[in-house]
């Protein structure tokens, strides 16, 4: 005999609704209060001056100004390297 009822039943098929993230305001463009800047899972993006991480490590606007994105290294405490991605809203 089958163990499933024949025909219908699947067990696949299931998929999850995408999640929208990715850079949502670019370099040199225009940003308020409040407004998000990147949504992402993990660090890639790091905060700077007036961006503020919040909770699900979103990109957060603090100040009305400017976006920029630079690129710094950082010394890890073992003394080891790693190029990071900085977001900072310059202030007019």
């Amino acid at each position: 005999m089958a163990h499933t009822k024949a025909g219908g039943s699947t067990k696949l098929g299931r998929d999850s609704a995408s999640k929208r993230l990715g850079v949502k305001i670019n370099h040199g463009q225009n940003v308020k209060v409040g407004q998000v800047i990147v949504r992402q899972r993990g660090t890639h993006y790091v905060p700077g001056v007036n961006v503020k991480r919040a909770g699900d490590d979103t990109l957060v606007a603090l100040k009305s100004g400017v976006v920029q994105f630079y690129k710094k290294v950082k010394i890890h405490f073992d003394g080891n390297k790693k190029k990071m991605t900085f977001v900072k809203v310059l202030t007019k």
